[in-house]
């Protein structure tokens, strides 16, 4: 195990609103860089104030979580969309996160290249990266009747664009970046009985061989890399679009294989709600393996009881020993650039709280 991070973080903070305005405007790309720039410096300085073991820019240069590859390469079609459809209390509409291979995918840059450089130069401590699932794109970008033109198939275009993320971890563990993490909702697909239905009939791909591919693309961008001296991290959740969510079920159906199989150092684990389930699955986490427990929610500002945290670590605990544990929110506080439904002042809040938690349990 590299490092501990035990007040870990998910990666997306709340962008402000002088940025989002330049953002809709349309505004030339040196003035966004400038303010990309300052805002980011302003959110890692209140990131060492809080003590967060771990820094993050926020993903302010983003239009959300995943667009670090869509902005990398030709071939998405952005007035294009798959629907998509989102359940919880948020009020505001869902943002569109992506939109439809049309062509053969081509590189064109680097997916993280501008990020690393500003952070290597001004984060207080170390920094995680994080990197959209090559997984994530053919379950929301392929589109029949178009995407089939250039892909035969949602596996096909998958095995595309694994060498794409593949030479991004590569070069951020050349590099020697302290943490990479890949976003993978996609595997919440296979804990959710609509959404196995889905795999099965829109995709046409029997849930459980689609579920080893995810894991068998995954391994094919990690490979060889653990024990190179950056932590290497999937997440995994049940979606976060201004607060709102798409699936739920406990991690019971995927819990062996995906454990035992996927090459990483560390799992972050949505485990906000009674959406997630329980805490049994975690007994197949191997003894090289860390679970960071996603206990505190960035969907909405209600801020939780430390107590209640304390406990949930302590059940979590009966399943992973505590000195393989640590805590963190359960997603990013902006997935989309757009924001869930809290304040910065609420999300501040709750990364203090995971914090002072975390110095509570671990010291």
């Amino acid at each position: 195990m590299t490092t501990a991070y035990r007040a870990d973080q998910v990666g997306s903070l709340l962008r402000p609103e002088e940025l989002l305005e330049a953002r809709y405007r349309g505004a030339p790309q040196e003035e966004l860089r400038s303010l990309e720039d300052r805002h980011i410096l302003r959110l890692l300085d209140r990131q060492r104030e809080l003590g967060v073991d771990v820094f993050t820019d926020g993903e302010l240069r983003r239009r959300n979580f995943m667009s670090d590859l869509m902005d990398s390469v030709e071939g998405f079609d952005f007035g294009e969309a798959l629907p998509r459809s989102w359940k919880g209390e948020g009020k505001a509409p869902p943002a569109s996160v992506t939109g439809v291979v049309v062509s053969r995918l081509r590189q064109v840059r680097r997916l993280t290249e501008h990020e690393v450089s500003f952070l290597r130069a001004h984060s207080p401590g170390p920094f995680k990266i994080t990197l959209p699932s090559a997984n994530q794109f053919p379950a929301i970008a392929f589109k029949k009747g178009l995407t089939d033109r250039v892909y035969r198939d949602h596996s096909e275009l998958l095995w595309d664009i694994v060498p794409i993320v593949r030479r991004e971890v590569e070069a951020l563990v050349a590099e020697g970046v302290p943490y990479v993490q890949i976003d993978a909702p996609r595997y919440s697909y296979y804990i959710d009985p609509r959404w196995r239905q889905y795999v099965r009939e829109e995709m046409g791909v029997e849930p459980e061989a689609a579920l080893d591919e995810a894991i068998r693309a995954d391994n094919a961008c990690l490979e060889g890399l653990r024990g190179r001296g950056t932590v290497l991290a999937i997440h995994l959740c049940r979606g976060n679009n201004r607060s709102q969510w798409y699936a739920e079920g406990g991690y019971d159906p995927i819990a062996e294989k995906l454990f035992h199989q996927l090459q990483v150092d560390r799992f972050l684990l949505e485990y906000d709600d009674e959406r997630s389930g329980t805490f049994e699955p975690l007994r197949f986490v191997p003894p090289d393996k860390t679970v960071v427990l996603g206990l505190v929610s960035t969907k909405r500002p209600e801020v939780e009881s430390q107590e209640t945290l304390l406990r949930r670590i302590e059940e979590a605990s009966r399943y992973v020993p505590l000195d393989r544990l640590a805590l963190s929110p359960q997603c990013g506080f902006a997935s989309v650039m757009e924001g869930n439904l809290l304040s910065e002042d609420d999300q501040w809040a709750k990364l203090r709280l995971v914090v002072e938690t975390a110095r509570r349990v671990w010291g």
